[in-house]
C-alpha cells in the first residue's frame, strides 16, 4: 500500500525519483527501494514525504483507492466531496 501510494503521488506531482529523493534527503536508490517495497522509510522521512505531497502521514501509509474509482489521496484538510459553506 505505501509503495503504491508513494509511486502514484510522485508521478501525479510530475517528480522524478531523483527530484523527490533530493527533497527528502535520501539517494535515488533509496527512494527506488521505497517504491518497490524493498525497504520502508523511517518516521521522519515519512513526514517529509507527506509534507512534499501536502497530505497526512496516515494517508501516505494507509490510503486505499476505492475499487474502480481511481481517486487520488485528498490534500491535507480537504475532502474528496468538496467544501461546505456554513452560515
Amino acid at each position: 500500500m505505501f509503495a503504491d501510494n508513494l509511486m502514484e503521488l510522485r508521478k501525479y506531482h510530475a517528480l522524478s525519483q531523483e527530484e523527490l529523493a533530493e527533497k527528502i534527503g535520501v539517494s535515488r536508490q533509496t527512494l527506488s527501494k521505497y517504491e518497490t517495497g524493498e525497504s520502508l522509510p523511517d518516521i521522519e522521512k515519512c513526514k517529509a514525504l507527506a509534507d512534499v505531497f501536502g497530505i497526512t502521514v496516515d494517508d501516505l501509509i494507509c490510503y486505499e483507492k476505492s475499487t474502480g474509482m481511481g481517486l487520488m489521496i485528498p490534500p491535507k484538510g480537504k475532502h474528496i466531496f468538496g467544501m461546505v459553506k456554513v452560515g
